[in-house]
């Protein structure tokens, strides 16, 4: 799916080309980067109606009466997310990240003098 949010590079991984780009955290194209997660988990939360920190099957907000009262939502709303949440699956290692609060992805632009770049979330058999 896409998604786009701005998001907060926390710590550069891995860099193909030397491990003196990694130490110095040079971000250039192709560099895989760990990022915030929290952007997507609100995001998720909104969209499918699970709550991505939380393990497990009993993952969605409906769960735990202790915390926060629910927003009042209507049947199609209702609906609409059952139908979603139906046809929605994540990898496990995509998940775990999500636990821990830090997904890693891959830059795809150049980043230059502004530091700013573009990037997508790495899954699959990229990861």
């Amino acid at each position: 799916e896409n998604c786009t949010k701005k998001v907060r590079v926390l710590d550069v991984v891995y860099n193909s080309t030397s491990m003196e780009m990694v130490r110095t955290k040079t971000l250039t194209k192709n560099t895989i980067v760990q990022i915030d997660a929290q952007p997507y988990k609100q995001w998720y939360l909104k969209k499918y109606g699970v709550d991505l920190a939380k393990k497990g099957k009993g993952a969605k907000g409906k769960d735990d009466k202790k915390e926060e009262p629910e927003e009042k939502q209507s049947r199609h709303v209702i609906f609409k997310l059952k139908a979603r949440e139906a046809k929605q699956k994540m990898d496990p290692a995509l998940e775990d990240q999500f636990q821990s609060g830090r997904l890693l992805a891959c830059i795809a632009s150049r980043p230059g003098q502004s530091g700013r770049c573009d990037g997508y979330i790495i899954e699959g058999e990229e990861l």
